[in-house]
């Protein structure tokens, strides 16, 4: 039974399609569209897929968007959506948040689909795992999978936009990450990525101090990329975590009947 993985985040939508919902599939179509041309997906891309059996998403652009991906869904299929709602626990996370059902979709998922990979990789031990997109967002989790709590942060473009509209005069490219900027643009790029850097960086040493233990370090989104390489501490760059959630998501639910 084929099955459909979307996650929409601020700027864009990505999906992919598997031959089925299950842990380490790859998909076998995928793709990306800008919110705005989210009403071509039917038109598009999507047109050509097979129907799929089941379809889970994660959200975190409101529910006027959600309702725009059902429509293109159902212009071409007869199959239900389902999006995720954090929850007190899932597919072996205990979440810590004040409010559960608060902490956002794509953070939750993400945090699911780090810990799958963690597992199959070594025995049980702390993580910290960071979202590189529109926003940052950097969690922790504990050995036995409680999500301890986690930072949110502008990305580096809100960053940018904020001082070029706060300071006067501040209209200028962006330039290189440099440790000893000396031109505005490298200035302002270089502070934006170790400000990021720093908040991370911190987060690790938390982890390291409440734990007792080295973290596993997982970093995703799409500008992952861009801060990997200027980091003091190693992090796994995976660019289908949240992708890997779903699926760790939809194969336990499966399971549970």
């Amino acid at each position: 039974m084929t099955f459909l993985a979307v996650d929409i985040g601020n700027t864009r939508l990505k999906w992919a399609l598997y031959d089925r919902a299950a842990i380490g599939e790859q998909p076998i179509a995928s793709g990306a569209e800008f919110l705005e041309n989210i009403d071509k997906l039917a038109d598009g891309e999507w047109a050509r897929l097979p129907q799929p059996g089941h379809m889970l998403g994660c959200c975190v652009a409101g529910d006027a968007v959600k309702r725009r991906v059902e429509e293109q869904m159902e212009e071409l299929w007869v199959v239900p959506a389902h999006w995720v709602v954090s929850s007190a626990a899932e597919a072996g996370i205990v979440n810590g948040y004040d409010h559960p059902t608060r902490l956002g979709a794509d953070r939750w998922v993400a945090m699911i689909g780090a810990r799958q990979r963690m597992q199959a990789e070594a025995p049980d031990r702390p993580m910290v795992v960071v979202m590189v997109g529109t926003a940052v967002t950097v969690e922790a989790i504990d050995a036995s999978g409680r999500f301890l709590g986690g930072f949110i942060l502008p990305g580096h473009g809100i960053m940018l936009r904020a001082l070029e509209s706060g300071t006067a005069g501040l209209h200028v490219p962006t330039g290189e990450v440099r440790e000893f900027p000396t031109n505005t643009s490298d200035a302002l790029t270089s502070g934006g990525t170790f400000a990021i850097a720093g908040a991370i960086e911190r987060m690790v040493q938390h982890v390291r101090h409440r734990c007792g233990a080295e973290p596993a370090c997982y970093m995703t989104g799409g500008a992952g990329w861009k801060m990997s390489p200027h980091m003091s501490v190693r992090f796994e760059l995976v660019e289908s975590l949240i992708f890997d959630g779903l699926l760790v998501i939809a194969q336990t639910r499966a399971a549970a009947g």
